[in-house]
C-alpha cells in the first residue's frame, strides 16, 4: 500500500479556522513542516489526519499517551473510514509498521533504546530500516512539548535519517522554556504556521463562554508564624551579613577594589559583581575613591542602599564566582555557606533571601486552600443545583488519609484527592452526589451504582466488585478488576456527564489531558502545577462545548493563598501570574476586553492585606453569580475584534488617572509660565521703573532694546521660570508616545524586512499603535504570519525594555525649545546586532524615521562604559518589568 484509499473522506463540513489552515497548507508546507496552535477542542486531530491524506504518504503518528494514541485510530476510522473496524494497514506496534502507525512518544523512544540487542545494530537503526521499508513520508507530532531530553534525541535521529514532513500539532506551545528547548521544539516543529485562537472558538461555537476567577486565601495560623519568622530570621542574617568584617577584608583585597584599571574589560562583563562591591564597601563607611565612581560612568552617581538584592549578588560572587582571589578566606567561605544553608536562605548555589522554597511550598500547599474549595463548592452548587457539574483537580491522592475504620477523623491538614473528598464529604448538607477517580482509588456515591452496573455492561463488563466506604456507607469503592480496568475512565465520565455524580475529584495526571467530558461547567484547580502546558490542557477540559446545551458556561477556578509578608503577594501568586500569560479570556472590567495574562483582573497593589482579599473575593463571587451576563460580555468583547493579536503593552505607571495628569501638567506649564512672565515685568518693570525709562534714553537702537528686554526675561527665567521648566518636563513625560513608538516602530520593521528576518511584503505590513483609557500604550503588527508578528514584537521588546547587554547601542539625542535636552539609549534587537551592515542599517532607519541618534558597538572599554551609563540613565530603565508582551482582541 503507498497511498491512502480514494474513497477516505471527513464526514463532517470543516470550520472555518480548520478550512483557513487547509487552503493555505501548499504555502505552509514549502519548509517540509506544518506546525499548527489550538486550544483544545479545537480540532486538531481530525485537522492532522485531514492534513495527513492530503500528503498522502505513508504516516507515522506520535502521541503523548496510550489514550490519545488510541482516540487517533478511533476518530480515523469514525470520521474518515465511517466504520469501527481498524483496517489492517493501521499499526500501533513501532517494531511493526504499517501504512499508518499510531504509537506514543514513549514507545517509540522505549523500542529505539530496547537493551536487549543482539548483533551489530542497535535497535534504532533497525526500526529505522523499518520505517524506511514502509517508505515514511509524514510524521505527525501531537502535543510535541511532552518530549522528554532522551526521547527528542530520539525522534530528531528519525527525522533527520527519513526527511518527512513534519506536521506539528498544540495546544500550548512551551515557551516558558529556556532558549536550548525552545530551538530544540522548533527545529523539530518548524516556524508557527498557523495559530487558532480561543475567540476564533468562541464565534464557531466549539468553545463555550468561560470565565477564569481567582479566589484569595490567607495562609493559616500555623503557616503565617513560619513565613514570618523566616521573615524575621532572614532580617537579623541580613544584618549581620552585611557587617561581616572577613567579607570586607576579601573584597578590599581584591585586585577589582585595588585597581581596577588594570582589568576593566572583567569590570564590563561583571557590572553587577562589580557594582555589588562597591555598594556593600559604602554601606560599611568605606569612601569609594572617584577612580571607581569613573569607572561606572559619573563622579555623581549615588550608590544605591544595600538591600537583599544587592547582597545576594555580593554572597553569589564571593561564594561561588570568585575561582581564585577568595581562596585565602576558603574557611570562612564555607562557613558562611553552612549558615546561609541552615537558614534555608541558600538553595541550589541560589543566595535567596526573600524567597524560601519552604515558604512556597507552604503557600501553595495552604491548608486554608481546603475551606476556598468547600466554599466553592457550595457556591457552585447554590447557584446551579443538580445542573452542577463540577471537577476539581489536584496534584496527589493522599491515599493516608483514606482510613479502614469506622470512623474518619484525621486531621486533614494537607491537599490531595483523599482530604478534599473527606472536607466535602464531612460538611455535605445538600447531599451533593461526590466521586473520585484516580488511578488507584475510584469512589461513586452508593446511590448510583445501579447506573454504573448499567454502564458497565455496555462495556461487556460484569464483574464489578464493590466494597462499602469503611467510614460512611453512602459511598462505595470500586476495585478494579482485568476487565474494568482498561474502561473504568470511561464508565465514571459517563455517570458524571449523566449527573449520577456531580462533583468528581481527580490527579491532574489522570484527568488532565485526553479526558474529555464536555458536561464539565465548573473546575477547581487544586494544582500547584505552573507550566503553561499542563495548566492550560486542565483548563481546556472545562471550556469545550456540549453539544444539545447552548447556554453551557463555564467557570474555573484558581487558587491564590497571598503571603501577607509580600507586598506582591508571594510566590503563589507569582506562579499564577505566569499560568496567565498562556490564558486569553475575558476581563473583569466594567468595559469588557479579551486579552491574556492576569491584568484582566485589576487586583489591587495591597492584595496580601486580609481586608483587600476578602473585598476581592466578594467582587469574584458577585461576576460568577451571573452567567447569563458571562455570555453577553462574550458579545460585547468579540464584536470589538476580529482576530488575536501579538503586542507590547507599556503601562502607565501613576497612581492618578492618565488624562488628568497629563492635563493637569499642561494646564500647570501655562499658569506657570504666565506667572513667569507676570512676576518678571513686576519685579523689574515696578522697583526699576526709573532704571529702565533711563535705559530707554541712551539707548542708540532698536537692537539695544532687543538685548535690554532679554537680559531681563533672563534673569526672569533664572528667578521665576523654574517651576515652569519642572511642569513642562513632567508634561512631556506623558505626552502622547504613541507616535513616538510608532516611529521606533518603523524603523525596526524596514530593518526587519532589509535583513528579510520578516519575508512578507511591504504592502502588507502595518505598525499599529494606540492608547488606552488608562494611558497604557500598545504596538503590534498588522499583516504578515505568527512568526512575522513574534519577531517583530520580541525585536520591539528588546529595544523599549532596561538594557542588559546588547552587541550595539542607539543613543538617541532630543532637544526641545533649546533648554530640554533628554538622552536615551535602547539595545539593537539580537537578530539585528549580529551583523554590523544589518545595526548601521538599523541605525539610519531610526535617523529617518525617529531622529538623530549614535550606534554604538559595546564590545570595548568605550563601549562597555555606555552601556554602564545607559543602564543607570537609560529612559528604558525606568520601566523595568513594565513591559509586557500581550494578546488582545482586536
Amino acid at each position: 500500500m503507498t497511498e491512502y484509499p480514494k474513497a477516505i473522506k471527513f464526514k463532517y463540513s470543516w470550520r472555518k479556522y480548520q478550512l483557513r489552515v487547509l487552503e493555505e497548507l501548499q504555502a505552509h508546507l514549502k519548509d517540509g513542516h506544518l506546525h499548527v496552535v489550538a486550544p483544545p477542542g479545537s480540532g486538531k486531530t481530525v485537522l492532522g489526519l485531514e492534513v495527513a491524506i492530503r500528503i498522502n504518504k505513508p504516516t507515522l503518528i506520535l502521541a503523548p499517551t496510550r489514550a490519545i494514541r488510541n482516540q487517533w485510530i478511533q476518530r480515523f476510522c469514525e470520521l474518515f473510514l465511517q466504520t469501527d473496524t481498524v483496517p489492517d494497514w493501521i499499526s500501533k506496534d513501532i517494531r511493526n509498521p504499517k501504512f499508518m502507525t499510531v504509537v506514543t512518544y514513549q514507545g517509540l523512544h522505549a523500542a529505539c533504546n530496547d537493551q536487549d540487542v543482539t548483533g551489530n545494530d542497535s535497535n534504532l537503526d533497525r526500526i529505522l530500516r523499518r520505517l524506511q521499508l514502509q517508505k515514511i513520508g509524514t510524521i505527525v507530532v501531537d502535543e510535541a512539548h511532552h518530549l522528554k531530553n532522551e526521547w527528542w534525541h530520539t525522534l530528531i535521529n528519525i527525522k533527520k535519517k527519513l526527511k518527512p514532513i513534519v506536521v506539528g500539532l498544540t495546544a500550548t506551545p512551551p515557551y516558558d522554556v529556556s532558549p536550548t528547548e525552545w530551538q530544540r521544539y522548533m527545529d523539530l516543529n518548524g516556524l508557527i504556521d498557523a495559530e487558532i485562537s480561543v475567540p476564533e472558538l468562541i464565534i464557531e461555537r466549539d468553545l463555550c463562554p468561560h470565565q477564569d476567577y481567582i479566589y484569595f486565601t490567607s495562609p493559616s495560623q500555623k503557616e503565617t508564624q513560619f513565613i514570618k519568622d523566616y521573615r524575621e530570621s532572614m532580617r537579623k542574617l541580613f544584618t549581620e551579613i552585611s557587617k561581616d568584617e572577613i567579607v570586607l577584608q576579601a573584597i578590599q583585597k581584591h585586585p577589582i577594589w585595588l585597581d581596577p584599571n588594570a582589568d576593566l574589560e572583567w569590570v564590563y562583563n561583571n557590572l553587577k559583581f562589580y557594582s555589588a562591591c562597591l555598594i556593600f564597601l559604602h554601606a560599611n563607611q568605606i569612601p569609594i575613591p572617584e577612580l571607581h565612581l569613573e569607572i561606572i560612568g559619573s563622579k555623581d552617581f549615588k550608590i544605591p542602599e544595600l538591600d537583599y538584592e544587592w547582597i545576594e549578588i555580593l554572597l553569589d560572587f564571593y561564594l561561588h564566582r570568585e575561582k581564585v582571589h577568595f581562596n585565602a578566606f576558603e574557611e570562612h567561605r564555607n562557613m558562611l555557606t553552612n549558615r546561609l544553608q541552615r537558614h534555608g536562605a541558600l538553595e541550589k548555589k541560589q543566595v535567596n533571601f526573600s524567597q524560601n522554597s519552604r515558604i512556597r511550598q507552604y503557600l501553595t500547599s495552604s491548608i486554608s486552600k481546603m475551606e476556598s474549595i468547600k466554599s466553592i463548592v457550595d457556591f457552585e452548587y447554590d447557584k446551579l443545583g443538580k445542573d452542577l457539574r463540577l471537577v476539581i483537580l489536584s496534584d496527589f491522592i493522599r491515599k493516608e488519609f483514606y482510613v479502614n475504620s469506622t470512623l474518619n477523623d484525621l486531621e486533614l491538614n494537607k491537599i490531595g484527592v483523599i482530604p478534599i473528598f473527606e472536607k466535602l464529604r464531612r460538611e455535605n448538607k445538600n447531599n451533593k452526589k461526590i466521586g473520585v477517580l484516580t488511578g488507584s482509588i475510584i469512589i461513586i456515591p452508593t446511590d448510583s451504582y445501579p447506573a454504573f452496573k448499567t454502564t458497565s455492561a455496555k462495556y461487556a463488563v460484569y464483574d464489578t466488585y464493590t466494597s462499602p466506604v469503611p467510614f460512611d456507607p453512602n459511598y462505595l469503592s470500586i476495585n478494579q478488576t482485568e476487565g474494568l480496568q482498561h474502561n473504568i475512565v470511561h464508565i465514571v465520565t459517563q455517570l458524571f456527564q449523566a449527573g449520577e455524580i456531580e462533583i468528581l475529584l481527580g490527579t491532574k495526571s489522570l484527568l488532565g489531558e485526553g479526558w474529555d467530558a464536555p458536561a464539565i461547567n465548573s473546575l477547581i484547580l487544586a494544582s500547584f502545577v505552573g507550566s503553561f502546558v499542563l495548566s492550560n490542557q486542565m483548563r481546556g477540559r472545562a471550556i469545550r462545548a456540549q453539544l444539545g446545551n447552548k447556554n453551557k458556561t463555564a467557570n474555573i477556578w484558581h487558587l491564590v493563598c497571598a503571603d501577607p509578608t509580600s507586598a506582591t503577594g508571594g510566590d503563589d501568586l507569582k506562579l499564577l501570574k505566569r499560568r496567565f500569560r498562556s490564558f486569553v479570556g475575558i476581563s473583569l472590567r466594567q468595559e469588557p476586553e479579551i486579552e491574556n495574562g492576569i491584568g484582566r483582573f485589576d487586583l489591587p497593589e495591597n492584595i496580601n492585606n486580609v481586608g483587600e482579599i476578602s473585598k476581592k473575593n466578594a467582587e469574584i463571587l458577585e461576576f460568577a453569580a451571573n452567567r447569563a451576563d458571562l455570555k453577553q460580555r462574550w458579545n460585547v468583547a468579540l464584536s470589538k475584534g476580529v482576530n488575536l493579536v501579538e503586542e507590547i503593552k507599556i503601562p502607565f505607571d501613576e497612581e492618578q488617572d492618565y488624562q488628568r495628569v497629563k492635563a493637569l501638567y499642561l494646564h500647570k506649564t501655562i499658569k506657570n509660565l504666565l506667572v513667569t512672565v507676570a512676576a518678571a515685568w513686576l519685579s523689574f518693570g515696578l522697583d526699576h521703573v526709573q532704571g529702565f525709562i533711563q535705559a530707554l534714553k541712551n539707548m542708540q537702537s532698536l537692537r539695544d532694546l532687543y538685548m535690554y528686554m532679554a537680559g531681563l526675561g533672563a534673569i526672569g527665567m533664572l528667578l521665576f521660570g523654574r517651576k515652569t521648566i519642572k511642569s513642562l518636563r513632567i508634561y512631556l513625560k506623558y505626552r502622547d508616545i504613541t507616535k513616538d513608538l510608532k516611529k521606533v516602530s518603523q524603523a525596526l520593521l524596514d530593518a526587519l524586512l532589509k535583513a528579510h528576518i520578516i519575508r512578507a511584503d511591504h504592502e502588507e505590513l502595518r505598525v499599529e499603535t494606540q492608547v488606552d483609557r488608562s494611558g497604557s500604550v500598545y504596538c503590534h503588527l498588522e499583516g504578515g504570519t505568527t512568526f512575522d508578528k513574534s519577531i517583530f514584537i520580541n525585536a520591539l521588546c528588546e529595544i523599549v525594555a532596561p538594557i542588559d547587554n546588547p552587541r550595539y547601542v542607539i543613543v538617541r539625542k532630543n532637544t526641545f525649545a533649546f533648554f530640554v535636552k533628554q538622552e536615551d539609549y535602547h539595545a539593537v534587537p539580537e537578530v539585528l546586532a549580529r551583523k554590523k551592515e544589518l545595526a548601521e542599517y538599523f541605525s539610519n532607519q531610526w535617523k529617518q524615521h525617529v531622529g538623530n541618534c549614535d550606534l554604538i558597538f559595546t564590545r570595548s572599554i568605550t563601549g562597555r562604559k555606555l552601556i554602564l551609563k545607559a543602564r543607570v540613565k537609560s529612559l528604558a530603565a525606568q520601566l523595568e518589568e513594565k513591559v509586557q508582551q500581550v494578546n488582545k482582541w482586536r
